[in-house]
This record gives structure tokens, sequence and C-alpha cells, in this order.
């Protein structure tokens, strides 16, 4: 018992570079504290002293902001972040290694009795303000991404974003990337690379927006170069003024205006 409470907080140093020392760990962070009561308060509800378990952990949540019903399952180095606003559900099962943050919900869609709350598998990170809702499972080493809506099973190693959330990237199995891809991949975890259930290749809507509207670009400049070819050839005047590269446009604004706009005659 006590050495998986050590594990509890010294887990906090590998996922929370705001983490100085373990007294500082032990007095201020909530979601160390809503763990720790909850140990007990999960040992109190497998023993059948339901009330009492119930009862302290209102008293926890009073505490710290973090309500966890003491039937649900915590695995092993679960760490919650800021924790204010955190949700997790009787029949709610955490796997080891796994990281929540405020404002997060493993909730349950039915009023009937049995299973009704998600089941975290190892590793997952679940980002500020997602919900998990349903008897769904949650792959090993899923990422959920902050404030997206998740009611549907999650694959390993996926990365979830949106309302209804959907499949932004599926990442690799460790043992198929490289020596140096999994060493990276390691010190990223550690590092807390993927904060908040984000990573630094998920897509960027403004970006696949942006490529979009080049490719758009490209692609009609060719058209428009092979009907100037085609009107040449029927005998045509073409106007041949160049259209620069796009790759070339910068933010450079060309002297000549630059003279004209400052004044300057030169």
């Amino acid at each position: 018992m006590m050495q998986r409470l050590r594990e509890d907080v010294r887990c906090v140093f590998d996922r929370d570079p705001a983490a100085r020392h373990y007294f500082e760990v032990l007095t201020t962070y909530p979601g160390v504290h809503a763990l720790l009561l909850h140990r007990l308060n999960h040992w109190l509800w497998r023993h059948h002293l339901r009330w009492l378990s119930r009862f302290l952990s209102l008293i926890a949540r009073l505490l710290t902001g973090i309500e966890i019903h003491p039937g649900a399952r915590i695995g092993r180095r679960f760490f919650i972040d800021h924790g204010l606003g955190v949700v997790i559900g009787e029949t709610a099962e955490v796997g080891d290694d796994c990281t929540l943050y405020q404002g997060v919900t493993l909730g349950g869609t039915s009023w009937e009795g049995g299973k009704r709350h998600p089941t975290l598998g190892d590793n997952v990170v679940v980002g500020a303000g997602a919900k998990v809702l349903g008897p769904i499972s949650v792959g090993e080493g899923a990422r959920i991404g902050s404030n997206a809506v998740v009611v549907k099973d999650v694959p390993d190693n996926a990365t979830m974003v949106g309302i209804p959330a959907r499949v932004a990237r599926l990442g690799s199995e460790p043992s198929s990337l490289s020596e140096t891809d999994q060493r990276r991949a390691e010190t990223a975890r550690r590092i807390g690379f993927d904060a908040y259930g984000a990573t630094h290749d998920m897509p960027d809507p403004v970006a696949n927006a942006i490529n979009s509207i080049l490719d758009h670009v490209h692609h009609t400049d060719a058209r428009l170069q092979e009907m100037c070819t085609a009107l040449r050839e029927l005998g045509a005047e073409v106007n041949d003024t160049r259209i620069p590269d796009i790759d070339r446009c910068g933010m450079e604004e060309d002297p000549a205006t630059d003279r004209a706009s400052s004044g300057d005659p030169k």
C-alpha cells in the first residue's frame, strides 16, 4: 500500500514541471489529495462500508473540487493536474499511468444499473474539459483532446478531437518505431509533451485550410498555363507577364513601391 502511495506522489514530478519537492506536492496539489482520499474510500467501499465511503468522498469533493465515486477503480501512478471540476463515476475504470486535466468527466449515459461508465487503458491522457461518456473503452496510449466529447470506443494510440470526437491521428505502436523515435517518444511523455491531450503533429485546421487553398491555386495555375499554350498554338496573343511563384512571395515590399509611398524620388 505504501509503495503505491509513493508512486502516486512520485509520478507528479514526471508530468508537472512546476512540482519542486515532495512537501509542496503533498500539501498543495488537490489532485494528489483527492487520489489519496479515494484510495481510502475505495477500500471502505470494497469492505461494504458504503455510507462511510460516500460521506468521506463528499468531504474530499468539498476540499478538492474533484469528485471520485468510491466505487471507481483507479490504477497506479494516476495524476489529476489542476483538478477542479473532474468527475469520475462509480463504474469507471482507469488504467496505470493515466493523466486527467481539469474539467474532465468520466460519466454515464444511462440510469440503468451495471457498467455505465468508461474504461481507460494504460497511459491515457484526457485533456481539459473533455467528456468521456458511457460504457466505452479507451485504448492504451490514447489522447483525448481538450473539450472533446467521446461516446464511442477509442483505438489504441489514437488522438481524438471534436464534438462528437473523431480520430485525428493514429499513432504507431512503440515496437514499430526506431530506437531513436522510441527514445524521443519516451522523453516527450516524461516531460509532459502531450499535455492536455495535444501532440505536436495533430492536424491544424487553419494550416489544413491554407494548404487546401494553395493546392487549389497551384492546380488553377497549371490549368491556366495549359490554356495559354493552347491559345498561342491557335495564333492568339497572350500576355506573357510572369506570375511570381507562391513559395518565393514574402513580406518584403517592392523597393519601388516603398520609395513611392515614402515620397523618396530615388
